[in-house]
């Protein structure tokens, strides 16, 4: 496609150059898929709380237990290999950023020491906010938790960072692409997980099974971490705008 985009440039003898090298061109190719998956991604969660979750509680049983069972299955089936697709891209772009940096800084190593500090961070704070979830207290608290722990990962995150030589850009992402990964592990490690067990329920439900008790617990979960995806979205979204448009952080 990039090749018949350039072909016909010269033929209309449009003033088009392709960039010098290979990896403008991988570059691009991972920002589009990273664009192109996120916004799948971030759709579907958007659609999950604007729309269906209002909706389901005003459809009768019968409409309820039929969306379920043929209609979420496909869409959680793009929820989450977008969400794959989205966190492999993004990442691959990150590693190019810390590479240049700790090139930059005379130390290629410290590439994957940053890596490493930063998925380390990152995961622990899902792990502290999933602890806090799965009592199910009120939903004002989650959300007091989640701006303690997301806050405090960010704070950590950019300390652990903290170079002369590391960019606005890696910074912004280091922050954003965290919070990507938050979200990541949300969808497989609590929505997928526990709404392939409520789907097989309702599906069973209709045949005359009775839902088990467990059901409104796993449901209640799911909502928590579906809301608080909802809302760690907008942050995620402003830092990892701000890599390129809105250089305001600094390793110094």
């Amino acid at each position: 496609m990039t090749l018949g985009f350039f072909a016909l440039a010269a033929l209309l003898k449009l003033n088009i150059m392709p960039p010098e090298g290979a990896m403008p061109t991988v570059e691009v190719v991972l920002r589009w898929t990273h664009f192109a998956a996120g916004i799948t991604w971030i759709g579907l969660l958007y659609f999950f709380n604007l729309v269906q979750a209002p909706t389901m509680g005003e459809l009768e049983a019968t409409t309820k237990s039929s969306l379920v069972t043929k209609m979420l299955p496909r869409a959680l089936w793009w929820f989450r290999w977008a969400s794959v697709v989205t966190v492999l891209a993004g990442l691959l772009y990150f590693v190019i950023y810390l590479m240049t940096d700790a090139r930059n800084a005379g130390e290629p190593g410290l590439a994957w020491k940053w890596l490493g500090l930063w998925f380390v961070v990152w995961v622990a704070a899902w792990g502290a906010m999933y602890m806090v979830m799965r009592p199910l207290p009120n939903g004002w608290l989650v959300a007091g938790a989640g701006v303690i722990v997301i806050g405090g990962a960010s704070w950590v995150v950019l300390t652990l960072l903290s170079h002369p030589e590391v960019s606005n850009r890696t910074l912004s992402i280091s922050v954003g692409g965290g919070m990507g990964l938050f979200l990541l592990l949300n969808v497989w490690g609590i929505t997928w997980r526990l709404q392939k067990r409520l789907i097989a329920w309702s599906a069973a439900a209709a045949q005359g099974t009775p839902m088990p008790a467990e059901a409104a617990r796993l449901t209640r979960l799911v909502y928590l971490a579906s809301r608080t995806s909802f809302w760690v979205s907008f942050p995620m979204l402003f830092f990892m705008a701000t890599a390129s448009h809105y250089p305001f952080l600094s390793g110094k």
